[in-house]
């Protein structure tokens, strides 16, 4: 319970005053829908609860407590209050009755008293019925159990202290307690081990009921049980509380606790994460971004190949970026589409990534080529400019199937379809009111859905009929709204205000839009529009406004509660708009479910929405189902319009070298923890040093059988040793390369032992003393090679 400063009457010395000190505030989490506060009866004046709130929530009612920090009940907190009972009749008030208030009461009677447990024997005979009460004694630090019943001088029931944390029961014997030499003696009470005992909760006040029984002496009795005694407050041993009639053995129960509400649905997407993508694929250094289009355009649009990017400078120009070409934008010369007029509303035709259409402010719309490459030049002139509109355009919508079928609303509250194969004006629907915000075709391209300002939310069939074959309440904001088509074109998930001004999204049925939306779900306040994009292989909707920080993301189901609400993306700074690219360019090795482009002030990024997987060398195909390819169109418009209807064929998106994670081998579980025998045979670091030397010598092997290589010299022969007068040897050195020796001995000699052992050096050991030269036959020396 929090514990907020208040400003009370009376509550000054113990609450701080809002005026000298700064209060603490309740934050509560969800939004409240609206606060109210419970009687002062109700209050815990034993926990010091000097106020409790209900806030009315989207899904909850939240009590919230205000405590004073205090150990035990004062008095002075609860000054008396009114009661329940009232100070006249409505007919004694209209007789001209002047009353004063109705009359107060304590609060310490009301809440203290009250009984949290009532321990009833069901008797069959009800004359006189036991009734054992549980109250909290000031005197007491433990719980009472008292019996009290119409004469409580004719029971001598043992008195029984139970602490909290015992199960209440009642160990009555079935011989009568000893007589107490401080009481008279009295019959025994007609209660029998045979009665069965009920406890139930008592949540009502002893104050209505409650009398105090003259009957008893002032001195409370002394009651014994077994060796020891209490001596019972006088302000229990008055107390005699009557059985309500109601009460009987027919009618007590047990209640039992609620049990817990089973946990709602999740969504496999709850922890989509967003990223952008790596600074070399962004565009930066874009100058000159228009700000100010209106609420019913998208702010910017993409395809595979390019994205069209409006601008601030006069004649509604456009620049187009080639997606290949990412990097920092020149400073000048960047060639646009000029469109001489203000730019409403523009889009790229999802089956030509060449060919952008644009709405302007003169009611017409403009059709352009973009050439292979990108924009080498400024272009003036479009390729064809439709014309019929008679007021300025709002948007322009593709139709999902038919190649060059487009749909167009404007300010003369018209909605107007184009052949742009023909260039001509091929429908006009009528039955808005007011604004249109905006439309969309349904996924199989038969309906057309359009919310409008006047509140009304519209589906057309366009061949059938001009006026609209179904009609619903939409938002109750007018500042904007967005519709688009979900669960397989089951539902309108619309995007708009509610009657506070707050960004809520609203689910409506097809098939009975006249009904009503069937689910909300607020989101926050903010002045622009959510633009939401729809996958309709995941089912999730991503939202995001101009201006904005945050990027929304929902899973949309058929059933309660309709939207399971994922791990938002947020950015660092504003951005003006959100499009997002086919799935085709999506990273199935990165479980990519969407990918988007950003634009901001002066750069464009692309973000990648990823769903977190641990296996992400298998392809994750309850992720990706087979993805309609909606950037090929299936019929002409000119068929369509003739009654045709196509249907987009499908394709997988699994690589050919990743397997599907529903067909890949259970993973082998491993034990965190290694089980207690392992640690029990670990061994000791002695066991551990034999076994390395043992290893050590095992590697080794027997050395001794394997001869050393200098054993296989040749050595020298008898013969050859010489005596000390015939020994002359010198040795030269060449100074220059320090590797040629001669010797000047026994030539012969010599030179045979140079050859054999390939000395680079000899050394004339002559030391006479034989510590440093071999010894050979008496009188003779031995000379030794020093091999390198």
């Amino acid at each position: 319970s929090p514990t907020p400063s208040l400003t009370h009457p009376g509550l000054s010395p113990y609450l701080s005053h809002s005026l000298s000190h700064t209060p603490s505030h309740c934050l509560t989490e969800a939004p409240t829908r609206g606060v109210a506060m419970v009687p002062k009866l109700a209050l815990d004046v034993l926990s010091c609860e000097v106020m409790r709130v209900l806030q009315l929530t989207d899904s909850f009612i939240v009590p919230i407590n205000y405590h004073v920090p205090r150990k035990e009940f004062h008095a002075d907190l609860y000054p008396d209050t009114l009661g329940r009972t009232a100070a006249m009749s409505a007919a004694e008030w209209w007789k001209g009755g002047e009353k004063q208030l109705r009359s107060k009461i304590t609060l310490l009677s009301s809440s203290s008293l009250s009984l949290p447990l009532l321990l009833l024997p069901l008797s069959p005979s009800p004359s006189l019925p036991l009734l054992l009460l549980l109250l909290l004694s000031p005197s007491l630090p433990l719980p009472l159990l008292l019996p009290l019943s119409p004469s409580l001088s004719s029971l001598s029931l043992p008195l029984l202290l139970l602490p909290p944390s015992l199960p209440l029961l009642l160990p009555l014997s079935p011989s009568p307690p000893p007589p107490s030499p401080s009481l008279p003696p009295s019959p025994p009470p007609s209660l029998s081990l045979s009665l069965p005992l009920l406890l139930l909760p008592l949540s009502l006040s002893l104050s209505p009921s409650l009398s105090l029984s003259p009957s008893l002496p002032p001195s409370p009795p002394s009651l014994s049980h077994s060796s020891s005694s209490l001596s019972l407050p006088h302000s229990l041993s008055s107390l005699s509380l009557p059985l309500p009639p109601s009460l009987s053995s027919s009618s007590l129960s047990l209640p039992l606790p609620p049990s817990p509400p089973p946990p709602g649905p999740s969504s496999k997407f709850r922890h989509l994460q967003g990223a952008v993508l790596h600074r070399d694929t962004h565009f930066t250094n874009l100058k000159g971004l228009n700000l100010t289009t209106p609420g019913e355009c998208d702010g910017f649009c993409a395809n595979r190949h390019r994205v069209a990017v409006p601008l601030a400078t006069a004649g509604g120009q456009i620049a187009i970026f080639e997606l290949s070409q990412a990097g920092k934008l020149a400073d000048t010369g960047l060639p646009t589409i000029q469109n001489s007029v203000n730019v409403a509303d523009f889009s790229w035709d999802p089956f030509n990534s060449h060919r952008l259409v644009v709405a302007g402010d003169d009611a017409k719309i403009r059709v352009w080529q973009v050439p292979e490459g990108g924009l080498t030049e400024t272009l003036t002139e479009p390729e064809t400019i439709l014309q019929g509109h008679t007021e300025k355009i709002y948007s322009v919508k593709f139709h999902p199937l038919a190649s060059g079928l487009l749909a167009s609303s404007s300010y003369d509250q018209t909605v107007r379809l184009w052949n742009l194969e023909s260039g001509d004006e091929v429908k006009a629907l009528r039955g808005h009111q007011d604004q249109i915000f905006g439309m969309a075709w349904s996924p199989d391209g038969k309906l057309l859905a359009t919310v409008c300002k006047d509140g009304k939310l519209r589906i057309y069939d366009p061949r059938k009929s001009a006026d609209p074959v179904q009609e619903g309440a939409g938002p109750e904001g007018h500042r904007g709204a967005r519709v688009v088509w979900v669960c397989d074109g089951k539902y309108l998930m619309v995007s708009g205000f509610d009657s506070r001004s707050e960004r809520t999204l609203y689910l409506h049925s097809v098939e009975s839009l006249s009904s009503g939306a069937i689910a909300s779900a607020p989101t926050d306040v903010s002045p622009s529009t959510l633009i939401p994009f729809y996958d309709p292989d995941t089912s999730v909707v991503i939202l995001t406004g101009k201006g904005d920080t945050r990027v929304y993301i929902f899973e949309i189901v058929p059933e309660a509660p309709y939207f399971l609400e994922c791990a938002s993306f947020n950015s660092s700074e504003p951005h003006k708009g959100l499009a997002f690219l086919p799935k085709t360019e999506c990273v199935v090795q990165e479980v990519e479910v969407a990918r988007g482009l950003r634009l901001s002030k002066t750069s464009i990024e692309p973000v990648a929405f990823r769903v977190p997987r641990v296996r992400k060398e298998f392809f994750q195909d309850d992720v990706y189902p087979d993805t309609a390819v909606w950037w090929e169109s299936s019929l002409t418009a000119s068929a369509w319009l003739a009654g045709s209807d196509g249907k987009h064929q499908s394709i997988s998106l699994k690589p050919k070298d990743m397997t599907p994670v529903s067909e890949a081998p259970k993973e082998v579980q491993v034990r965190k923890y290694l089980p207690s025998s392992h640690y029990l045979e670990e061994k000791t670091d002695e066991q551990k040093k034999d076994e390395l030397l043992s290893a050590m010598i095992g590697k080794l092997g027997n050395m001794d059988d394997n001869p050393l290589p200098q054993e296989s010299f040749q050595g020298v022969e008898d013969d050859e040793w010489v005596s000390d007068t015939h020994t002359n040897t010198n040795v030269h050195t060449d100074t220059h390369t320090h590797t040629h020796t001669n010797v000047h001995t026994n030539t012969h000699t010599f030179t045979h032992a140079l050859v054999s052992f390939r000395v680079t050096s000899v050394c004339c050991l002559a030391d006479q003393s034989g510590s440093s030269s071999s010894q050979g036959p008496v009188g003779l020396k031995r000379v030794i090679p020093v091999c390198h």
